[in-house]
């Protein structure tokens, strides 16, 4: 009998629904870890957020950073909330910070359609998408966040920077995953999204996007502006495979994506480094609905599987891999057969979706 193997997880309930959705979480990462056998997760809570801010000052202790570090992976839920600001009148973002702090370049955001979650599109088309967004995460429009500068009160300035090594690092991480979805029925399509005709820094990324392409003849590629993109998101969605693009427009179009498949309740996300990944749901800490049982956890506990699924590729653990899959047949099953949370016109929140979820990965056979 092999050895039971164990990851230390760290976790940042946050604020607002954050609080409600993480609990959870652990839980259906937990059954689906014993549903598969041999493999545990080890979870120490954290503070970050609003909350903290408030509390004592900053918004991301250095012990909560330390322990991060420290992890074998971090679990966000979310955090931040819009009466709670720093001085400068930006919000607090303590996701953003480790993103620098931990050098978490690859921002990975999954559109995957969800069956029996109804699409705004009215193509049949548009309720079987499978296309994932790489943004950059550490620089871009980004590397301004907290430093832009206003003067007089008559402009303000914020700075965009494209590096070599940032750009070549996403771009190939968007083309292992691109060459990882070929072997599972991906077309093995690398897109690079810019706006290339009009500012110098996208040209140099469109340039460095072109050279690391070369690398990997197996893949094709192309190029589209950014307006175009959107155009194409609303109209044609399942053209797209793989997309890569700097950090603002990563931003955006993942926001677009989670419109296509029934809303940010649905849509999980990582932002990974070479050392450490942050899972989290594309969703904010939503506090109109906070402390109501409304939220739907199912962008949590996606990211929760996006989690095993990293650990597994890291640790070379084919357990992880099997509960990550075995929380997405979970999810599928649950909607499939009638779930229907608020956003989407029902009355299912999280006690709900957690039950139906847990109670299905005691049935479904680990994939």
């Amino acid at each position: 009998m092999s050895p039971t193997r164990e990851f230390r997880i760290a976790v940042f309930p946050g604020d607002g629904i954050g609080l409600e959705i993480t609990e959870p979480c652990m839980a259906v990462v937990d059954a689906a870890a014993s549903r598969v056998g041999g493999l545990r997760l080890a979870y120490e809570t954290l503070p970050a957020g609003a909350g903290t801010y408030q509390q004592v000052g900053t918004a991301l202790p250095d012990a909560s950073i330390d322990a991060a570090r420290a992890a074998d992976a971090i679990l966000l839920a979310a955090a931040g909330l819009p009466d709670i600001r720093y001085p400068d009148g930006t919000e607090i973002a303590p996701q953003i910070e480790l993103r620098s702090i931990l050098d978490l370049y690859a921002g990975v955001r999954p559109v995957r359609s969800i069956p029996g979650v109804p699409s705004p599109l009215a193509d049949p088309r548009g309720s079987r998408l499978d296309f994932v967004v790489v943004r950059e995460s550490t620089e871009g429009l980004f590397v301004s966040h907290r430093k832009g500068t206003v003067r007089e009160d008559n402009e303000a300035e914020d700075r965009l920077l494209v590096t070599r090594r940032g750009t070549e690092r996403v771009v190939d991480a968007a083309m292992r995953i691109a060459a990882t979805r070929m072997t599972r029925g991906g077309k093995g399509h690398v897109t690079c999204v810019d706006k290339a005709n009009v500012f110098a820094s996208y040209a140099f990324f469109r340039k460095i996007f072109d050279e690391r392409a070369a690398l990997h003849p197996r893949l094709t590629v192309d190029h589209v502006y950014i307006d175009a993109s959107t155009l194409d998101f609303v109209g044609r969605p399942w053209r797209f495979d793989v997309i890569v693009t700097e950090n603002m427009f990563g931003d955006i179009l993942s926001d677009l994506g989670a419109g296509l498949i029934g809303g940010m309740g649905f849509a999980p996300s990582a932002d990974i480094g070479d050392r450490s990944a942050v899972f989290q749901p594309c969703h904010g800490t939503a506090p109109d609905i906070a402390g109501q049982g409304r939220a739907n956890p199912t962008a949590m506990f996606l990211s929760g599987a996006m989690m095993l699924e990293w650990l597994a590729e890291q640790h070379d653990e084919p357990k992880a891999e099997t509960a990550a899959a075995t929380i997405r047949a979970a999810v599928d099953d649950t909607f499939a057969n009638g779930m229907r949370t608020w956003e989407i016109g029902g009355q299912s929140g999280v006690r709900e979706v957690t039950d139906a979820v847990l109670s299905r990965i005691k049935e479904v056979a680990p994939a």
